[in-house]
């Protein structure tokens, strides 16, 4: 055990972030470099070491939490990385990114602020990379055995990791131009710069794994040929199709997905433009969706010099405190302010869209929009409260609907998919198809990335088993299993 006195002589204190009036001229990260470190032993003492620790079932990686605590309050950085990395592929992505269901089920949560689980596992990490900890891991021998990753995003690059690592000859096809995927077009840079992913991404090159970029299977690969090229396919193409709003003026310029508009601000970050050729500078910009994306939105569009920001949700605003029906520890739906919503802007709750208005020129202007409430278990419009909004700069964030299926790959396959239109698979990851295997998104649905990175791993031990009859891979998950949190 850490401290056995911490949890009741050490307050819950988290990473501070740079004053919004500073942060909001730039697009680094949020928080005070180097902040955590002095604080973060004493922290990382206030874990009880309990003896059913919930932290690891709250965790869909199953991360030895209480381990590497104990390290990390001993400051013993190295024990404390080895066994970060023991569970977990890309601790600095999930440290940033992943909203800490771990947290949620810490048994001090009970009726104390729970362990700052997420910024004691970042820490560790950065920790690592800056004492030359963090080193390529190739295989003693190779396998003989080819493996098609088609995916870039958490859950490709786990299982590509760990294929490599077995020994197998691993190369991962990404459509953009890019390795990443949503970690590099979709999450905005000040909520993690993409230095991160580029550090990991040569770690795995100097492994063995191979990358082919710009390269879109179902159009520029026929995907029956890319399976009869490798002995195995793993398909972690995410859950790429947004959920549209089929309303009157849907048409207009200046209404677009937030996967249109996030990527652009990105690349500008990448040196591809000077300016997004799509900006909210200077407008008035409405986020449809209350989730993580819409805070994206939310954080991307301060930073581009929006006049005003307004983020819309057709629910009722969460509660600060858990409902009765959300106990410990399971993941409650609460309502969080984000760095993004820090710096500004407005929140709407229990509204929907009715249409949208545009000038003669056929850009957006403004936002029609009504109240909403549920009676007899339905939403319905409240009559009398029709009003409506400036909207120059509309971003659709309403969550994603499944895999892409315009591109081909599904078809080119024959893959069966399940009732909920994701890729069906069994216990090992295998869909229907003969070493054709699914993770992340693509099988499970739009998901938190701790889960993109536990279902690569564990479809890295079916193919794994599938190619040599037997691994000593790790399996965190099963697709069927469902965590505390969900």
């Amino acid at each position: 055990m850490a401290d056995p006195k911490g949890f009741l002589t050490t307050g819950r204190e988290v990473a501070p972030t740079r004053p919004v009036e500073e942060r909001v001229k730039d697009w680094n990260e949020v928080y005070v470099p180097g902040a955590l470190l002095p604080i973060i032993s004493k922290q990382a003492g206030r874990c009880m070491d309990c003896g059913i620790p919930f932290c690891h079932n709250g965790c869909p990686l199953g991360n030895l939490i209480p381990e590497w605590n104990d390290y990390a309050y001993r400051e013993d950085w190295r024990a404390a990385s080895e066994r970060l990395h023991a569970t977990n592929n890309f601790p600095e992505f999930t440290g940033r990114l992943c909203p800490a269901p771990c947290e949620s089920a810490c048994v001090l949560g009970i009726n104390q602020p729970a362990v700052t689980i997420k910024n004691v596992e970042v820490t560790i990490i950065d920790k690592a990379w800056d004492t030359g900890d963090v080193t390529p891991q190739p295989p003693e021998r190779l396998s003989g055995k080819t493996v098609a990753v088609i995916g870039s995003g958490p859950a490709g690059l786990a299982a590509a990791q760990q294929l490599t690592r077995a020994g197998h000859t691993v190369a991962v096809y990404e459509r953009a131009d890019r390795v990443g995927g949503l970690l590099r077009y979709g999450i905005p840079e000040f909520k993690m710069e993409k230095r991160h992913i580029n550090r990991r991404i040569e770690q795995m090159r100097a492994e063995g794994t191979k990358f082919r970029t710009g390269v879109e299977v179902g159009r520029d690969v026929d995907a029956a040929k890319l399976r009869k090229r490798y002995d195995a396919v793993v398909i972690a193409a995410g859950s790429t199709t947004a959920r549209d709003l089929p309303v009157p003026g849907r048409e207009l310029n200046g209404v677009m997905q937030a996967m249109e508009y996030l990527p652009l601000a990105n690349k500008v970050q990448e040196g591809d433009y000077v300016t997004s050729p799509v900006s909210a500078e200077g407008k008035h910009v409405v986020v449809i969706g209350g989730g993580d994306t819409g805070a994206d939105c939310v954080g991307t569009a301060h930073r581009q010099g929006a006049a005003s920001v307004t983020q819309l949700e057709i629910m009722p605003r969460p509660g600060e405190e858990r409902n009765a029906n959300q106990p410990w520890p399971t993941f409650p739906m609460l309502y969080k302010v984000t760095s993004a919503h820090e710096e500004g802007g407005e929140r709407v709750y229990s509204v929907s869209t009715t249409h949208f208005e545009g000038d003669e020129d056929g850009n957006v202007q403004w936002l029609h929009l009504v109240e909403v409430e549920f009676a007899g278990g339905k939403l319905e419009q409240k009559p009398g409260t029709e009003r409506r909004i400036p909207a120059q700069l509309v971003t659709l964030a309403m969550g994603f609907t499944g895999i892409d299926r315009e591109n081909g790959l599904v078809e080119q396959f024959g893959l069966e998919m399940d009732e909920r239109g994701n890729v069906a698979r069994d216990a090992d990851y295998a869909t229907n198809v003969d070493g054709v295997f699914v993770a992340g998104d693509a099988g499970r649905g739009q998901s938190l990335i701790v889960w993109a990175i536990a279902e690569g791993r564990s479809a890295a031990r079916g193919v794994d088993r599938f190619l040599t009859g037997a691994s000593a891979l790790p399996a965190p998950v099963k697709p069927t299993d469902r965590a505390l949190t969900v």
